[in-house]
């Protein structure tokens, strides 16, 4: 397990839309997975979701998210053995309200990709690094790597496709057997994002 080093960092693209700014209030569509996609968090029996320590520590820091960002609102999610599917909202205007706002975009500080407080990024980036603080402590090892680099979101636009989304994060457990995202996946896919 290796750290990217800063050469990696400076070949990263954004996945993200292109000038959208990702602290406006609305519904975001998240899937985090876990370092090379490995099942640490727990496994599938009989449909259902059961999480080991790890997995336990997953979601318990993001159902504490509200506490920690009061500007977002938690909806559907699921914990699944190798990833993480959630809609989160965020509530608040950037800045209170308040203009002018920092500049939006990925800057650079000190070498590290700088998010803008109050977003969709700094909210992953933050839940990941409180996760991995307790994994790490957990297992004693401060090199441990839990998380897959960058993530997936969707700006959610419209109820339909909020519907189709907690449907897909409610039926994820059933359909494990078939996720692209399951090591040991048989058969077709039938679980694609219903976007």
């Amino acid at each position: 397990m290796q750290q990217d080093d800063n050469n990696d960092i400076a070949r990263r693209r954004s996945v993200r839309l292109a000038g959208f700014d990702y602290r406006l209030p609305g519904g975001y569509f998240v899937t985090l997975c876990a370092w090379q996609k490995q099942c640490v968090w727990g496994e599938i029996v009989n449909g259902e979701v059961c999480l080991n320590d790890w997995g336990e520590i997953v979601a318990s820091e993001w159902l504490g998210t509200p506490l920690v960002r009061p500007e977002t609102e938690l909806d559907a999610f699921v914990v699944m053995p190798n990833h993480v599917h959630a809609i989160v909202w965020v509530r608040q205007e950037p800045c209170g309200g308040r203009m002018p706002c920092a500049p939006t975009g990925s800057a650079r500080a000190g070498g590290r990709l700088a998010r803008p407080p109050r977003s969709l990024g700094a909210l992953i980036g933050g839940y990941k690094a409180a996760v991995t603080r307790r994994i790490r402590a957990l297992r004693g090892r401060s090199d441990l790597m839990v998380w897959q680099r960058n993530y997936y979101e969707h700006v959610v636009r419209n109820e339909r496709e909020l519907s189709a989304l907690r449907e897909y994060i409610a039926r994820n457990p059933e359909h494990w057997a078939r996720d692209e995202e399951n090591p040991r996946e048989t058969g077709e896919t039938d679980t694609a994002l219903p976007l």
